[in-house]
């Protein structure tokens, strides 16, 4: 399980490497241009700020359950309805 684990996070950061570099060009002024009639409109920055966000969070699950040796999907609290039968 932890190679599973290691293995995600491998990908989730390469994966964060690339939005960074998305995001960069966006940044630099790339977004869109024009060339006579032909476009080209590359990802929206609202888009790929989400999706940073989403992968740091997933990333710091992963961090999280390699270092406790928990499953990032395991409940980690549990309730209790105290019925009388």
């Amino acid at each position: 399980m932890k190679q599973r684990l290691k293995d995600e996070l491998e990908i989730i950061v390469q994966r964060l490497a690339s939005y960074y570099k998305a995001e960069e060009a966006i940044l630099t002024g790339s977004q869109e241009y024009r060339i006579g009639t032909r476009s080209l409109k590359r990802g929206d920055l609202k888009e790929i700020a989400a999706e940073i966000q989403g992968l740091q969070d997933r990333k710091t699950e992963l961090e999280n359950a390699l270092a406790t040796g928990s499953s990032p999907n395991q409940r980690k609290a549990f309730r209790v309805v105290m019925r009388d039968l």
